[in-house]
């Protein structure tokens, strides 16, 4: 039986701005209180899609969250009418509003952590929503994940969703940013790599001093456990806390991985060489024959990596054998990053091409191309299960471009937040969404 490596892409909401909400991520930061451009932000994504659709990628789409939350601001107090709300929001306490309306949950990498049916227990596809704790903004996207993901995902023989772990510090889980798989082929069982910043409970791991440590330990042993994986089918390693400090807030911005390859820096992890060793002994059990391409600090620092978000890129594997790298345009600005591309490419080793996008909105707001995907393994049985509605073919691309020039502004600032009528705006373009991508009710609005 055929099996694959579905991409599903995070399509950019209508509310896309650049509020500089996430502490600790440097692009996020630095672009705060800029104007954004959803509209252009929405098509770049789109586009990325396409285009690796047409490169023969099986390749899906994950819609946005209802924003502004408004559900959410009156837990924190605000009532009236859903206008009244949002107006006494933005008279007493802009960044709540600001973070009510943030359209984060493009970055699906975050929105779940995901084990193919090859190495569950149960041998169905295992979904666990990411809690994504450490930020109030992203904390909020969680039951709206899930419903949907269960609305994309929804045959129960194949595919077994899981809540969110308890929303407190100690359970951190930033989902498939922290999250790999190796495997000789995506059908087959594999090696699942979870690489956390912090323990909660165990004071022998060292910690960032500047900035959080988002996934801990604890999340990710509590996700194995959940998804029934073997335990000789798990590595657990430690992101280095000084790369955390200089802006590697997840482990996509400082390694990828696919197949039997491992994609990283030189500075990515502590004890590496050990890390690097059990991920070979494991893979290998299991028939892969594990692979490491080490990109050392002489050629590219860690802020050259952190600025072009060099690592943040998809590592996609073709019929050959061989692997592309699709990166940011980013990478093509930095001359050290550039200059080590061209090198690897021609090196005859296993990553032989490289492709830009322009993602430049996304990456303003601090995510890159990984960041705006989510990865599923998927056999032919279980791919025919998927709702076909969110499943990319030329007409639905056609269907969402037209949908995003129908619907979204291209100026989005702070003062625009602020104005009513874009929740009416926002839940019209919604609604219309979910009947495009098959969903059914999945959005608050159209549930209460």
């Amino acid at each position: 039986m055929k099996s694959y490596e579905v991409n599903f892409d995070g399509l950019v909401g209508p509310t896309h701005n650049y509020g500089g909400l996430s502490y600790g991520n440097v692009a996020s930061q630095s672009n705060s209180q800029q104007s954004s451009n959803p509209k252009e932000a929405a098509l770049q994504g789109l586009a990325k899609m396409k285009a690796l659709m047409d490169m023969g990628f099986q390749q899906g789409v994950l819609a946005p969250q209802e924003r502004p939350d408004v559900a959410a601001l009156r837990r924190l107090g605000f009532a009236g009418s859903d206008a009244q709300v949002i107006q006494q929001a933005a008279k007493e306490a802009m960044p709540l509003l600001v973070a009510s309306c943030s359209a984060s949950s493009m970055w699906v990498a975050n929105a779940a952590t995901v084990s193919p049916s090859a190495d569950t227990a149960d041998g169905r596809v295992h979904f666990t929503a990411a809690n994504l704790n450490c930020k109030y903004h992203r904390s909020i996207e969680h039951p709206t994940t899930s419903r949907v993901l269960g609305a994309m995902f929804a045959n129960q023989q194949h595919f077994a969703h899981h809540a969110a772990l308890p929303a407190v510090a100690q359970f951190g889980d930033e989902g498939a940013a922290n999250h790999t798989r190796f495997c000789r082929a995506y059908g087959e069982a594999g090696v699942e790599f979870f690489v956390f910043g912090r323990s909660a409970f165990d004071t022998r791991y060292p910690a960032p001093q500047k900035y959080p440590a988002r996934q801990t330990l604890e999340a990710s042993q509590a996700v194995a456990r959940l998804h029934g994986l073997r335990e000789e089918g798990v590595v657990y390693a430690q992101q280095n806390p000084s790369v955390i400090d200089q802006g590697v807030f997840h482990n996509d911005v400082i390694a990828v991985g696919n197949g039997e390859v491992l994609f990283y820096h030189e500075d990515a992890f502590l004890e590496t060489d050990k890390m690097l060793a059990e991920l070979s002994s494991k893979l290998a059990k299991v028939g892969g024959k594990f692979q490491s391409v080490c990109v050392p600090r002489s050629a590219v620092t860690v802020d050259d990596a952190v600025r072009s978000y060099l690592f943040n890129s998809q590592l996609l594997s073709r019929p050959d054998g061989s692997m592309l790298l699709i990166v940011p345009e980013e990478c093509r600005g930095n001359e050290r990053v550039w200059q080590y591309l061209q090198g690897l490419t021609g090196t005859g080793g296993v990553i032989r091409e490289v492709k830009v996008f322009d993602l430049k909105q996304s990456m303003q707001n601090g995510g890159g191309p990984a960041c705006l995907r989510l990865r599923v393994a998927l056999n032919e049985t279980e791919l025919a299960a998927v709702n076909p509605g969110v499943i990319m073919t030329a007409p639905l691309y056609d269907s969402l471009t037209q949908w995003v020039e129908r619907h979204y502004r291209d100026r989005m600032t702070e003062n625009d937040l602020a104005d009513p009528q874009l929740l009416l705006e926002c839940r019209g373009a919604l609604d219309e969404l979910t009947q495009i991508l098959k969903l059914g009710s999945v959005y608050p609005f159209q549930i209460n």
